[in-house]
């Protein structure tokens, strides 16, 4: 299994962390910010044009608690 993450649009990880329970809460000028019911919050760069970098999807990732290898599949 490779260890890269993939180029993933800020579309597709809002898409990813409300399959995972997160529900969207408030917006701040480009920045989204998604909440758990059990107390997790994710902010999410909403920036339609561009992917979002492997560090700050690591981060969102961490944050959400959702593991990596389950992103790859």
């Amino acid at each position: 299994m490779s260890p890269h993450l993939p180029h993933l649009t800020s579309r597709e990880v809002v898409r990813l962390v409300e399959m995972n329970g997160f529900v969207f809460d408030r917006q701040k000028g480009s920045h989204a910010v998604y909440r758990h019911p059990d107390g997790r919050r994710v902010t999410i760069p909403i920036h339609t044009s561009r992917t979002i970098g492997v560090g700050l999807l690591r981060q969102i990732l961490r944050d959400a608690e959702i593991n990596p290898d389950e992103l790859r599949k």
